[in-house]
């Protein structure tokens, strides 16, 4: 098995980076405040004056982004420098947390720019990637069996975030009913349709170097990475992988296949911050928020849902129809923070996150409705969107569902 990747002056080096450009992104909201407010007219003790803090100088604020360059190039180049001299390290659980936060807040930024704290996607176990030939498996994993279950995280979130209050679902699905498992680490704040395109290329290169004959491949999926394993079916198709005819069953934890309120709110708090002219400079820091969250606006699964079109304007749901892969057998888990006998209203609220009907897979529109069969649908109750990882109850019904 591969050893693990940490570097920590590479991980200050990450962190100084973004220092730089969260300074010059503050430097130019303030320059955009100002300009604004010099284009209103204003009243100083006297008589409405037009433009009464014109002639503030661009310069300034150009002098301030050019500083802010040359102290963070340097930066960067010294820590560059010093990178390779320093060990790696273990990776700590914490820090892996937080750098999982950060990719899903601003990962596409990560990835665009290079930061060294971009996370790259991996199959990983035991928070370790894996080398995907024959041999490196086979000396990683020296029990395999022919029954892989893939488990995907969902957003800001990372592979080691399913092992929650003592328990795995990949531990136990190992130790109950002999299944392999593997996860995914991936950077969420991608677009949808990018990780699941490349982890369609991962699922392959896994299943074409398994060590033995592979009988069965399953896929856990919690919250967003229900959707980057649906766009992963779609894209693999197109491409005439393999892995498809080995995928037997595939189960979604709270997944928002038709999108979740959050996002959806802080859309239109964009569109409202626009509206007025001292408003809008700060509708730029909503806008930092990262691909893979505005994908989640209506669950967006392919390219074809957001290339050409500006993400944070105000649109009708874009996404082609996307149906759930033929052959296999698809289960939809929900949750509710209610209790089962509260109204039906209350119920659908859902797990804090997503609404009971888009982790079900509903839809007014038939195009894009999901159907499972109704023994395939199931609602945990008094159950928050991260209870889907540990609850006792969930975990009989995935067990139940894997085990026929």
């Amino acid at each position: 098995m591969a050893k693990p990747h940490r570097n920590p002056v590479s991980d200050i080096r990450g962190a100084s980076r973004l220092a730089i450009d969260a300074i010059a992104g503050i430097t130019g909201l303030v320059e955009a405040m100002h300009t604004h407010i010099a284009k209103a007219p204003t009243k100083l003790g006297g008589p409405i004056v037009s433009g009464a803090v014109n002639g503030t100088a661009s310069a300034v604020y150009k002098s301030i982004r050019g500083v802010t360059r040359m102290v963070g190039g340097g930066i960067d180049l010294a820590l560059g420098a010093l990178a390779p001299a320093v060990g790696e390290l273990e990776p700590a659980p914490a820090r892996e947390a937080v750098v999982a936060a950060l990719n899903g807040v601003l990962g596409d930024h990560l990835e665009a720019t290079h930061n060294p704290l971009a996370i790259q996607m991996r199959l990983r176990r035991n928070g370790r990637p894996l080398t995907l030939t024959r041999e490196a498996l086979a000396a990683a994993i020296p029990n395999e069996s022919a029954k892989v279950v893939v488990l995907v995280h969902g957003l800001c979130m990372n592979d080691l975030g399913w092992e929650r209050d003592g328990h795995d679902h990949g531990a136990a699905l190992a130790r109950d009913l002999g299944y392999t498992p593997v996860y995914l680490h991936y950077n969420t704040g991608l677009h949808i349709s990018l990780n699941g395109r490349a982890f369609a290329d991962e699922l392959e290169a896994l299943v074409a170097a398994w060590p033995r004959p592979l009988e069965d491949l399953t896929i856990v999926a919690h919250s967003m990475g229900g959707l980057v394993a649906r766009s992963a079916c779609s894209y693999a198709g197109e491409a005439g992988h393999a892995w498809p005819t080995r995928l037997r069953k595939l189960v979604f934890l709270g997944t928002p296949h038709h999108g979740a309120p959050l996002e959806r709110g802080g859309h239109w708090l964009d569109l409202l911050l626009d509206k007025s002219p001292y408003t809008a400079p700060f509708s730029r820091l909503g806008k930092v928020r990262s691909a893979g969250i505005t994908d989640l606006r209506h669950g967006a699964l392919r390219d074809e849902d957001w290339q050409g079109h500006d993400r944070f304007a105000r649109r009708a749901d874009p996404r082609m129809p996307v149906p759930l892969p033929a052959g296999v057998a698809c289960y939809a888990i929900a949750a509710t923070v209610s209790d089962a006998h509260a109204p039906l209203r209350d119920r659908l609220v859902g797990d804090g996150l997503v609404p009971v009907p888009s982790a079900l897979g509903e839809h007014a529109d038939p195009r894009f409705a999901l159907v499972f069969a109704e023994a395939h649908r199931w609602i945990a109750y008094d159950a928050g969107h991260l209870d889907l990882l540990s609850s006792e109850a969930v975990y009989a019904k995935l067990r139940d569902w894997l085990a026929g």
